[in-house]
């Protein structure tokens, strides 16, 4: 007797919207944000810099797999929920490695990441029955992937030199970020087509799109945990205003056209699995890299509004605002119906760019270089969405039209 399907396809009454066993999943990404955020903030050495940025390619790399699962796997299925529980219990232990990952913990931190890739990658396999598929290998060829990559994560975990560990682990994300780049290209088993990244779009950008709030999310979380330990002084007020303004302005920012736009397009094209593969695996790379910075720097603010700037909070401010605004000018970008570049975040880019060269000269303090942030933010929030709500030069015509005509407002 064949076994039931755990394919989403195979039910018919499932559908592809995000289910409570995916939300309940990014919980433990939640604690991963903020173990890196926080990893970040003690280690802002340029070694501790690209130490976080691994550990950060590692867990999104955990993270956006499991999500392209889900998108296969029918979670309303009781195996597919105990396989997410599984992989939400050892993205636990990876997460609670993190302070340590470059210290005692190391081979934890390996081990649990191998277990999450391969366990979960072979398990999709299995559900997906891709041996009975011919040529459909695509999973397949990811778990070859993830299986060549795990002697060089476990070969980090076990040396006792920092620095060496890092070479292993960099090898070892190199190896796996280049599989969609190449199609999961394995000799003997050739390589995946674009037919076979056959995704549902609307559940691929809600997911992304989730991850986004988890970050955004974790941001507050740190600057209403910070502000409860301080005396509420006239800066450390303006510093939690500043920060909260600019959360704001960073969430309208991406939902208000982006992740929209992105979802639309992602939808209704014809090879889903491109769109999928290079505005949300690759694309929020640096979106979600920006926020966790930015959060780095918000912490600074709150707990030194007022003296003199440090290095490391002008370049995690300036750096991290950088990232988001070019994350999500190259999203906006690969989903634009036309091809553009957004004005607004070429602009504010610049703007940021100069801001921060002018910084570096002039030493302003911690609460005035984080207004002038939260200012930017703002103006480009407010231009994008004046632009596709209705646009400024249609305003003006209709301004004016209404001025000259003396009717009170412009006819439609």
């Amino acid at each position: 007797m064949p076994r039931q399907s755990l394919l989403r396809d195979s039910n018919p009454d499932g559908d592809h919207r995000v289910g409570p066993i995916e939300l309940f999943f990014d919980l433990v990404f939640v604690f991963a944000v903020t173990q890196l955020s926080h990893y970040l903030l003690e280690h802002h050495t340029p070694i501790g810099i690209a130490q976080a940025l691994i550990m950060f390619l590692a867990v999104w790399w955990a993270w956006v797999y499991t999500a392209w699962a889900t998108n296969w796997l029918d979670p309303e299925r009781a195996p597919v929920r105990l396989a997410l529980g599984a992989v939400m219990l050892v993205s636990l232990v990876m997460s609670s490695a993190i302070p340590g990952a470059f210290g005692p913990y190391g081979i934890h931190f390996a081990l649990a990441y191998v277990a999450i890739q391969v366990g979960r990658t072979a398990y999709t396999v299995w559900a997906k029955e891709e041996w009975k598929r011919g040529a459909s290998k695509n999973m397949t060829r990811a778990t070859v992937y993830f299986a060549s990559a795990a002697p060089l994560w476990i070969a980090g975990g076990l040396d006792p030199d920092p620095q060496r560990r890092l070479l292993w682990w960099i090898a070892a994300l190199a190896l796996e970020y280049s599989g969609p780049s190449l199609f999961f290209r394995v000799p003997g088993l050739g390589r995946s087509t674009a037919e076979e990244w056959n995704i549902s779009g609307a559940h691929m950008a809600e997911r992304s799109a989730l991850f986004i709030i988890i970050s955004l999310g974790e941001g507050i979380l740190v600057t209403g945990a910070t502000f409860s330990e301080l005396e509420p002084s006239g800066p450390a007020v303006l510093a939690f205003m500043s920060a909260f303004i600019a959360s704001v302005a960073m969430w309208w920012i991406y939902f208000d056209v982006g992740a929209r736009r992105g979802s639309e397009l992602i939808e209704h094209d014809q090879t889903p699995g491109l769109i999928g593969r290079a505005a949300y695996t690759y694309g929020h790379i640096p979106i979600v890299a920006g926020i966790i910075v930015l959060a780095v720097a918000d912490e600074q603010v709150l707990m030194h509004p007022t003296g003199h700037t440090e290095p490391f909070l002008l370049a995690s401010l300036i750096g991290g605002a950088l990232l988001f605004i070019g994350g999500n000018m190259i999203f906006k970008r690969i989903t634009s119906p036309q091809g553009w570049w957004p004005l607004s975040h070429l602009v504010g880019l610049g703007l940021f760019a100069a801001f921060g060269a002018w910084a570096l000269l002039a030493h302003p303090a911690p609460l005035t270089l984080h207004l002038t942030a939260t200012a930017l933010f703002l103006v480009i929030a407010i231009w994008e969405w004046g632009s596709f709500h209705g646009g400024w030069l249609e305003r003006w015509a209709r301004l004016r039209k209404s001025d000259h005509s003396g009717a009170g407002v412009a006819p439609e």
